[in-house]
């Protein structure tokens, strides 16, 4: 199949699985065409069967904006013709879905678009009445609409009001990029927990997300706080954002500003989820929590929130804990346990990688959207 994706290039977990996904459908014999407004961070390399087509938007002094959804609309039209396209693939309702669309008018041929919702798009952009219609025009116009979770497939049925077919396929993470630690450390664990100062005795809980409100990082800390007083141990804080300086301050006001690490943005997560021992995403909005798949698939056992998605990957009292969203009483009392009890984390762990590996697994995965592709081009639509 000729295939084109449209994302956004950044690190948010949107833009990671759109890349791997294409990644995974090059390794498979596809031909895959990113157009987007830049190369996405995951593509480190020339790869084949994938090709990248940049929307360059030019500033013209009749547009109080750059018309960027125009832009990407003819950008993605020219591809469709010029590579004979067979379906594309948008990720977010907005723009790219309605970009996607409009460049089926503009085409010369009738291709098939496949719409997948990550959760901004709808759990934040659908309550704005200016973004509502549009989005569902998005979702009604496409031809088969996917989503990260059930949860999120509910929530946009709620909040957008669409009878559409909404079809949960979770996400995954390439194996490669996410090894699973060892469980005897190596010297370039050991090596890195000393480079930031953490000593061999002390236990590492980590938080990975973009700072801002609706991810409870006053609620991570607070978490961390107790089990701190009670355990050796360190908190890694792994992203930026407008939260940033509000955590710091509570940091500071608990007395922990030397145990916890402000870590700021890192392409490399995966190294310190090797040298982890709990994930924390305490969050009040989640769709589905890549960061906590990463860390899981490493074998750093994972307390959520009851948030969206979190509960859809994390099964409570087998693969991790689930508490209340703000409820830090009952996540410290499960990270104290765990630390402190190795027979059942190692038991934990196990079944962890176990359910990790079915369920989540990137051929399943891809399998899964392949299924959807050939259901599009055999004439599908619900």
């Amino acid at each position: 199949m000729k295939i084109g994706i449209t994302c956004y290039p950044s690190m948010g977990g949107s833009g990671i699985i759109a890349t791997e996904l294409g990644i995974k459908l090059a390794e498979r014999g596809h031909d895959i065409h990113f157009i987007t407004s830049n190369i996405p961070f995951r593509i480190r390399k020339p790869l084949p069967n994938i090709t990248f087509h940049q929307v360059e938007v030019n500033q013209y002094s009749v547009f109080q904006y750059p018309p960027y959804d125009i832009t990407l609309s003819t950008k993605i039209a020219e591809v469709v013709n010029e590579y004979d396209l067979d379906l594309l693939h948008m990720h977010y309702a907005v723009p790219h879905a309605i970009c996607g669309i409009l460049a089926k008018h503009m085409s010369e041929k009738d291709i098939k678009i496949m719409t997948t919702l990550h959760g901004t798009d709808i759990t934040v952009l659908g309550y704005d009445h200016s973004l509502k219609n549009a989005i569902k025009f998005g979702i009604e116009g496409s031809d088969i609409v996917t989503s990260v979770s059930q949860s999120l497939a509910d929530q946009t049925k709620e909040i957008i009001e669409t009878d559409k077919d909404i079809v949960p396929i979770y996400n995954f993470v390439r194996e490669n990029e996410f090894p699973t630690k060892p469980t005897i450390p190596t010297e370039k664990n050991e090596k890195l927990k000393s480079c930031y100062g953490i000593k061999p005795e002390e236990k590492v809980l980590i938080h990975v997300s973009n700072f801002r409100s609706v991810k409870r990082i006053d609620t991570i800390v607070d978490t961390f706080a107790k089990v701190h007083k009670q355990i050796p141990s360190k908190l890694l804080l792994l992203g930026d954002g407008p939260e940033l300086m509000n955590v710091k301050k509570q940091a500071r006001s608990l007395n922990l500003e030397d145990k916890i690490l402000f870590l700021g943005k890192q392409n490399w997560v995966s190294d310190f989820y090797q040298i982890s021992d709990i994930k924390l995403l305490l969050s009040e909005k989640e769709s589905f929590g890549l960061s906590l798949l990463e860390a899981m698939k490493t074998g750093v056992v994972p307390i959520g929130s009851t948030a969206g998605g979190i509960k859809e990957v994390i099964k409570h009292n087998e693969t991790g804990y689930i508490v209340n969203v703000g409820d830090s009483e009952a996540a410290s009392k499960y990270a104290i346990e765990l630390l402190t009890k190795p027979e059942l984390y190692k038991s934990m762990q196990e079944k962890m990688l176990t359910d990790v590996s079915e369920r989540f697994s990137s051929e399943l995965i891809t399998d899964q959207y392949e299924y959807y592709y050939k259901k599009m081009l055999e004439g599908y639509n619900d």
